[in-house]
This record gives structure tokens, sequence and C-alpha cells, in this order.
């Protein structure tokens, strides 16, 4: 355990060795968050992984730069089917320790594959999706969605839990339980799984009771000497002779009912019969033709759902970048790494930042811009006397981008200077004329128009002015 003023390795007293500082508090707020981390990986080894996700959450309260705890918080979310969470903490764990870091591969794992992503945007969509059928009250649709939920992510314990509970309202308890069984082998602690299974005994139990007691009404008992005799309640104990008699009576009704009743009836039946069949011919006909619009509908639905599927990946693409450069940022600034904070800051796109996160990144920027310029212009104008052509290049550039006027147009000067001396006269002359447009009547504008105007008409074998190592006989210092 290290020293959170001075980093210090610190012994077993309450005071650091080194500056002094009283640490015992700290000590016990690390050996807390330590104490539930192994909590939650004991959890996690018997796959009570809502347990260990409680636990591991409080150590991350205790200690957020606890980065096994968050790692191990991770996998949990992963194992449960909440990828987004998972996520979450791994960009997390990755931007506190960039190196030596699992969250790193996990993290490579998941974006590398886009079928995967894409297969985790599915499962967002068709769960919420789910959800809004159920508030509506159709069940059906409901299980539809979830079915094609669990066939993209199995390990989601929420939509197993979801299609149980629809199964016990319909009374479909079997089912119920076995969907409840998958999401207990998932995650053996979760207590809403448990609640539902202890529901579905008591309901099965039930049942088995009544029919029981039905069976019981059916039968009576009494005793004959020292035996039980158990006979059905509706028993009938006919004679041979009513026995006949009542055949023949049965055959006279059967006859005179046949003749009076059946026949006629027969023949009624399937008059009705052949008309309900062209009548149902007909509605069979239009219900087809408004099922195949209908499902030519649902097909262009389903086409516009894919494009916007694949629009939203890419933007969930973007965002994750955005902020991860954003985050390398605010590290590189609180090392006071100023190169390191402009670089990253160049490369957030801001348009996908929340407005706190926005405020982060101006309150940032604003701080590191000047000094971000001074040392590329710097860096840029070395690179320049010593004809390292390519690094002044880039270095000024960066200037330029930010601030094209910076320097009182030495940045642009030299920037065009760098592009002429390393053959690429289109880009020079962007900036030479710039450089006319900005200031106009300095020597620098007039160097600039005679470099135009050597490049717009070129003659064979005429050498540009200035010296060969490109710098202008006439050019300026510009600024240290």
């Amino acid at each position: 355990m290290k020293c959170m003023y001075c980093g210090a390795q610190l012994t077993e007293d309450d005071y650091c060795q080194n500056c002094s500082a009283d640490v015992g508090i700290y000590k016990k707020i690390i050996m807390a968050s330590n104490y539930y981390y192994n909590q939650g990986l004991s959890k996690a080894s018997v796959r009570d992984l809502s347990g260990a996700a409680e636990s591991l959450t409080k150590s991350l309260r205790y200690n957020k730069m606890n980065i096994q705890a968050r790692n191990l918080l991770g996998l949990v979310y992963f194992e449960v089917g909440e990828t987004v969470s998972a996520l979450s903490e791994w960009v997390i764990s990755r931007n506190f320790q960039s190196e030596n870091n699992d969250a790193e591969r996990y993290l490579n794992a998941i974006q590398k594959n886009p079928s995967k992503l894409e297969a985790i945007n599915q499962t967002i969509k068709k769960y919420n999706q789910a959800l809004l059928y159920c508030k509506q009250d159709s069940r059906d649709l409901a299980l539809i969605q979830l079915k094609k939920v669990l066939s993209l992510n199995p390990k989601l314990v929420k939509g197993h839990q979801l299609i149980a509970l629809l199964y016990i309202q319909e009374e479909k308890y079997e089912l119920a339980r076995k969907s409840l069984q998958a999401a207990f082998e998932i995650d053996a602690g979760n207590t809403q799984t448990l609640r539902y299974m202890k529901e579905i005994a008591g309901e099965k139990k039930g049942s088995a009771k009544e029919k029981k007691s039905e069976k019981k009404n059916d039968l009576i008992a009494y005793k004959s000497g020292n035996e039980t005799i158990i006979q059905p309640t509706h028993f009938k104990d006919n004679s041979a002779v009513s026995t006949i008699v009542n055949i023949i009576i049965g055959v006279a009704i059967g006859a005179c009912v046949t003749g009076f009743l059946i026949v006629p009836g027969v023949r009624h039946a399937a008059q009705n019969e052949a008309k309900a069949a062209e009548s149902e011919a007909n509605d069979t006909i239009a219900t087809k033709n408004q099922a195949i619009e209908s499902l030519q509908n649902q097909l262009d639905d389903l086409l516009g759902q894919v494009d916007s599927a694949a629009d939203e990946t890419k933007e969930t693409q973007a965002k994750i970048a955005a902020y991860e450069q954003l985050l390398s940022a605010y590290a590189a600034f609180a090392a006071n790494d100023v190169t390191g904070a402009g670089d990253a800051l160049s490369h957030v796109n801001t348009q996908y930042l929340s407005g706190t996160a926005k405020s982060a990144y101006e309150s940032i920027n604003a701080t590191v811009n000047e000094q971000y310029i001074q040392t590329a212009y710097n860096d840029g104008r070395s690179a320049y006397g010593q004809q390292n052509y390519t690094e002044a290049a880039e270095k000024l550039q960066r200037v330029i981008d930010v601030d094209e006027k910076y320097g009182e147009g030495y940045a642009l000067y030299y920037l065009a200077q760098a592009y002429r001396n390393l053959g690429e006269n289109e880009k020079a002359a962007v900036y030479y004329r710039k450089m006319v447009e900005l200031y106009p009547g300095t020597e620098r504008a007039a160097t600039s128009q005679r470099y135009l105007d050597t490049m717009d008409l070129p003659q064979e074998g005429e050498q540009t002015p200035g010296n060969e190592d490109g710098n202008s006989g006439d050019a300026p210092t510009g600024q240290e």
C-alpha cells in the first residue's frame, strides 16, 4: 500500500515514514475496499453474480481506483448479459490504468468484432420493444421479441425473468420454471429469480391439492366386515333384463330420431356448409391480400430498422471514441503533459459529448490551448531551423488549425515555407495566399507573392528565390 500524498510505501504505522502524514483512515478505507472485493470474488466463484455485483460496487465506493474490482464487476455484468454496463466499467478502468490492464484485452475482444456490437445493439432495442409490448398487454408479441433477444444474448438474466413472468401470467408454470432454471444457472443468487420460483412452487402445490380433492369426491368408501370397499359415486348395477330393455328402447328411439331429425338436419347442414365454405373462401382471399400488404409494410419497416441500426452503431462507436479521447486528455492534463493533452483534445468530437462532458472539455481546453499552441509553435520553428521540414509542417499545422494569425503571421509563413521545401507546392500556395491577404505590405507578404509567382508561372531551369536550404534571404526570424 502506498501513501496517498507522496506515493511512498506504507508500513504498519498509521503515519507515513516519508511525509509524516496521518494515513490511518486511508488504510482502513483501502482495507474495506479490498474486503468487499474479496467478498465479491468469493460470490462470483459460486455464481452468486447479483451478490458479487453488490459487493464489488461497495468496494468501488470505498476506492474507485481498485482496478481489479472494477474489471471483475465488468465481467459480472457481461456474464449476466449487461454488456453496456460491462463496457462502461472497462473503459473507466483503462483510463485509470492504461498499461498492464486486462480491461484493454476485454474491450479489444468486443470492439474488434462488429457482429458482436451489432448483436448488443439489437438486443437492447428488442428488449426495450418487449417491455413496451408488456406495458401494452401484448403478451404474445412480447414473448416473440424476448425469444429473439435470448437467441442473440442467451445470458441476459432479465430476459429470462421477464419471459418467465409472462408464462406465469398465462399459467404455463412448466415453461416458466424452465426459463427461471436457465436464469438460475447463470446467476444462482438472484433474489428476483428465487422469488418467482417460490411463487411457481406455491401455484403448482395448490393445483395438485385441488386435483386430489376432486378425485376423492368421485369415490365413496364403506366397511364390509373387516374390509373397506371403495366404489365410484355414480356406480350403477343394472340387471341383464334391464340392459336388454334399455337397448331395445334405445334402438327404437335412434331410428325415430334418424328418420325425422338427423336426415333433414344433415341435408340442411350440407347446404349451410357449402355456403359457409364459399363465404370463407372469399374471406380468405381478402385476408390473404391484407396479410400480403401488411407483410410488405413490415418488410419495409424492418429494412428501415436495419439501416437505422447501422447508423446507431457508427454513432455509438464515435461517442465511445470521443469520451476516450476526453479522458486521455484529462489524464495528460492531470500529469502536466500539455502536449499530450492538446493532442487528445484535438481529436475530441464535441458533438458527441453531453452537457457535463462538454463543460469539462471547454474548461480543460481553455487552460491547455495557449500553452499547447506555444509549445507546438516553438517545436515547429526548432524543427524548421534544423531543416526537418516534415516535423515542422506537422507542428505548425496544429498551430494554424487553432489560430492562423498566431505569432503575427510567422506560424503561417513558416508553414508555407515548410510545405514548399517538402515539394508540396499546392499546400504551400494556400498559405502563401493567406499571408499576402492577411499581412499586405510586409516583407513576408512580398516574399510570399514572389514564391506564388514562381509556382504559378514556372520557367524551365529557373530556381526558386531564396537559399537552397529553403530559408528566404529576407525571411523573418519569428518569435522564440
